[in-house]
């Protein structure tokens, strides 16, 4: 199987044919990240988890005086606002009180064949079962607030899907203020951002920078991706090149505004949190009704940039295009705009389509 649980470690283990994903449910209830990186076979990577004495970092409730568990240093799958982590977190709430804070802890999972799919918005499919669907289901105790976290492995592609659904299961109205669809924690190793800006006429231009203490972001407000910045983030070590070193690979399924945020921590830990650009944006979530995220898909390779950037091919051709043309020869296309910019008639038009017609060209 490409999802397990083992029940009495309670360790999820997503496995492809060359990655694991790992998480834990630790203490206290809270869904702890263990592990993303080169398949393991049989390893509870809990042991990667560290406690040291962080003052002035705060505990969970049930931790009383331990001042060696606080979730401002701890590797999480979702962290959320207002209970001890100061980092960058993926979910901002206004309870029907008025208080701000968001406390989810695990409830219950469940695994199934097939890929999920999100709501009015495009998102990796299959054609079968090829892939497996984890949803883990968390809850805040104290508003009711429930959290589904939704995770898909496309073994044969090496590449994992998230996506987060919140529902208001209060009785009140909930106005949701940030919602993001992952959260990839790498608590150990120096790392490097790749990420593609641009402008009119000069898109995708690569730039690598080294992630110091602090945040690393980028992101778009113009109601579109756009060509500024691409919705995708790598993060890799220093020695990484095109055909050898590790590199994580981030890419949201999302046209519209959108946020990408590193952080390395006080702690040295570095955490990506990815999805719709929380500014200018407010939900709200009457009782009963629910919010969905966009996807995002995950991609490692211990094998330098080409080996990712194979597999993000493969993922994006075989599960996201669609139609008839997904895997057929294309048309050949002419485009009017060099010829005639502006000014154009119908007559210009006919001229061209005719000649293109001759020559063999299938699409104007």
């Amino acid at each position: 199987m490409a999802i397990t649980y083992n029940e009495s470690t309670r360790v999820f283990t997503l496995q492809t044919e060359h990655t694991t994903y790992q998480m834990k449910v630790g203490r206290y209830d809270i869904l702890k990240h263990l592990y993303y990186g080169k398949r393991v076979e049989g390893s509870t990577m809990d042991y990667l988890l560290w406690y040291p004495d962080v003052g002035f970092s705060g505990n969970p409730y049930e931790a009383e005086t331990d001042k060696c568990f606080s979730l401002d240093i701890q590797p999480q799958e979702f962290p959320s606002d207002g209970v001890g982590d100061y980092r960058e977190g993926c979910i901002e709430v206004v309870n029907p009180d008025g208080s701000r804070a968001a406390d989810f802890r695990y409830a219950s999972h469940s695994i199934s064949r097939g890929a999920y799919q999100v709501k009015g918005m495009p998102a990796a499919y299959d054609e079968g079962s090829e892939s497996a669907t984890l949803s883990i289901f968390l809850k805040d105790a104290v508003t009711g607030l429930e959290l589904e976290l939704k995770y898909g492995v496309f073994e044969k592609e090496d590449m994992i899907t998230r996506a987060a659904v919140l529902y208001n299961a209060t009785a009140g109205t909930v106005e949701l203020e940030k919602l993001l669809s992952v959260c990839l924690e790498i608590p150990f190793g120096q790392w490097e951002a790749v990420h593609f800006h641009g402008r009119h006429a000069m898109e995708r231009q690569m730039e690598r920078l080294p992630l110091g203490h602090g945040t690393f972001s980028i992101s778009s407000k113009r109601g579109t991706s756009s060509h500024q910045h691409n919705p995708s983030l790598i993060l890799c070590a220093p020695e990484t090149t095109e055909d050898a070193g590790e590199c994580y690979g981030m890419l949201l399924v999302y046209s519209g505004n959108f946020t990408i945020r590193a952080e390395v921590d006080q702690m040295g830990q570095t955490r990506a949190v990815m999805g719709i650009n929380p500014e200018q944006f407010r939900f709200r979530l009457e009782a009963g009704e629910s919010f969905e995220t966009p996807q995002a898909i995950l991609g490692f390779s211990a094998e330098g940039f080409t080996k990712l950037s194979h597999r993000f091919h493969r993922m994006i051709s075989r599960h996201i295009c669609r139609g008839k043309y997904k895997y057929a020869r294309r048309p050949i296309l002419i485009n009017n705009w060099e010829a005639t910019y502006f000014d154009f008639n119908e007559d210009k038009i006919m001229r061209i389509a005719n000649q293109a017609a001759e020559l063999g060209i299938e699409m104007l």
